[in-house]
């Protein structure tokens, strides 16, 4: 495995006790792996009121989100980077309550869609996208591997 720099991982009050942080770790280091990445990242678990407002005002959509990335690299600069320099991919952001209320939706438990909400938002950072139809392929192609990977290991 690839060795990583930092994963952060902050959840807020009152969602302590219903998240595993060594879980998130495990989907955000398998990601990093499987794209032969390595760096720093910052994951905070929430709740929807601070989702929906950075949302709004770094993005410009009204409501909230299940997951927002927001990477500190270009693309380009994912690739220029001196190998000893610490390099920052940036912070990921996951609703709590939202995400909670997907889980049911989509029938699977809230550990399982964490898992693809911290993979999504890692590739987010890694410079993936989904806002075209090709891209959203690769994307989610890419996030089911993942996700295949860790539910065998």
């Amino acid at each position: 495995m690839a060795q990583l720099m930092s994963i952060e991982i902050n959840v807020v009050s009152p969602f302590e006790d219903r998240v595993s942080c060594a879980r998130l770790h495990r989907a955000v280091a398998a990601t990093l792996e499987e794209e032969g990445m390595v760096g720093n990242i910052t994951l905070i678990i929430s709740d929807d009121p601070m989702v929906t407002d950075l949302n709004r005002r770094f993005l410009g959509n009204d409501g909230p989100t299940d997951v927002l990335s927001f990477p500190t690299q270009s693309e380009a600069d994912l690739f220029t980077n001196a190998p000893e320099e610490e390099l920052y991919l940036g912070d990921i952001i996951i609703a709590y309550p939202f995400s909670a209320a997907q889980a049911v939706r989509h029938n699977q438990p809230i550990d399982d869609e964490l898992d693809l909400l911290a993979v999504h938002g890692t590739l987010h950072l890694l410079g993936y996208d989904h806002a075209e139809l090709a891209e959203k392929g690769v994307m989610w192609a890419r996030q089911e591997a993942i996700i295949g990977v860790l539910r065998s290991g």
